[in-house]
């Protein structure tokens, strides 16, 4: 099976795609998506769409896995948020994948075994779950990490 994670942001989405097999996980591609450039935001979404349904096509995954939203202080940011989420959600069922939410707090708790780790404790180890030989950014490795949380989901149902 091949898990594409998703790590949502209006100007950076990461993006992670593993293989697994049985209890193996390994690594096939990450990277981000950046839209920081794009001025008009109907734009930004358009960007999100568009480069993951190139991703989807040249990785082909077979289900798609994305962090789910959480309660922003501030609500334009949570609404954005959402957009971006969205347009990463639309991509990955207009390519006829599942698509499975994963709270924050349950992805670190998978990858890290801390519900509140880092974002450097994450990257450390999706960096050695995973056995890479650099440190992807903080966006790629989250997306990493949804990947992985749903692989360890769909093994042992935690």
């Amino acid at each position: 099976m091949r898990i594409l994670g998703i790590d949502p942001g209006s100007r950076i989405t990461g993006y992670g795609v593993v293989a697994t097999n049985g209890h193996d996980v390994g690594f096939i591609a990450c990277g981000t998506i950046r839209t920081g450039d794009e001025t008009d935001f109907s734009h930004r979404l358009l960007t999100i769409f568009r480069d993951l349904s190139e991703i989807i096509r040249t990785h082909r995954p077979t289900v798609a896995a994305i962090e789910d939203i959480f309660i922003n202080h501030n609500p334009r940011s949570a609404l954005k948020l959402g957009h971006a989420r969205g347009a990463a959600v639309v991509a990955a069922m207009h390519h006829n994948l599942d698509v499975f939410d994963y709270p924050a707090r349950q992805v670190k708790q998978t990858v890290a075994g801390y519900g509140q780790a880092e974002k450097r404790q994450v990257q450390h180890m999706v960096r050695t779950l995973l056995q890479l030989s650099s440190t992807p950014s903080q966006d790629a490795a989250d997306a990493l990490a949804v990947a992985i949380c749903h692989a360890h989901q769909r093994l042992y149902g935690r």
